[in-house]
């Protein structure tokens, strides 16, 4: 999927991925094309599933989630992943669930209003999944940041490995120049 996927492709993608609400026009501007070419690539990007949706985010806070938590889940068998997580899907204070290599077979993230309501969570649903052996909770004390896929850092080649990952700010300040930031 990745090759189907051009500069222009990837300035678009950094810019609505930025600010959804953006009018094309001005996605258009920036980037040097017509209005309609923005949007042929960007109804080409959501056919081929590299755009999987849009919206608004909510803060957690203002619905009264004052506790996010990692919680790493043991199961007796990984291959019971698929049936677990199904599970897991009902309890929509999860908002994320990973299927992940290491200690944990499922990591998941969660909202709870409380430590109260996270340990009831934890001891009345998660745990009595059959299947899951343990869980450990991760609680975050505060989001410092969160952002999307990163479109516009090119890809490193394979012979580069770790030392070619180092950026310094003035490279990445190449990615976003044109983007009026």
């Amino acid at each position: 999927m990745a090759e189907n996927i051009d500069q222009l492709d990837r300035k678009i993608l950094d810019i609505i991925t930025r600010n959804a609400r953006v009018p094309f026009k001005d996605v258009a501007e920036v980037c040097g094309v017509s209005r309609a070419a923005i949007h042929q690539r960007v109804s080409r990007l959501v056919d081929e599933g590299v755009i999987t949706g849009s919206g608004y985010t909510v803060n957690p806070k203002a619905l009264g989630y004052n506790t996010c938590t990692y919680v790493g889940i043991k199961l007796e068998r990984a291959s019971m992943y698929k049936n677990v997580a199904r599970q897991l899907e009902a309890f929509p204070e999860i908002v994320e669930c990973h299927f992940t290599t290491g200690q944990y077979s499922i990591l998941v993230k969660l909202y709870a209003y409380d430590n109260e309501y996270l340990m009831e969570l934890l001891n009345s649903c998660v745990q009595q999944i059959e299947g899951v052996t343990s869980t450990e909770a991760l609680i975050s004390l505060g989001e410092s940041f969160t952002r999307g896929v990163p479109v516009m850092v090119p890809r490193p080649k394979a012979r580069s490995g770790a030392r070619g990952l180092r950026r310094s700010r003035a490279d990445m300040s190449l990615f976003t120049a044109d983007l009026g930031e």
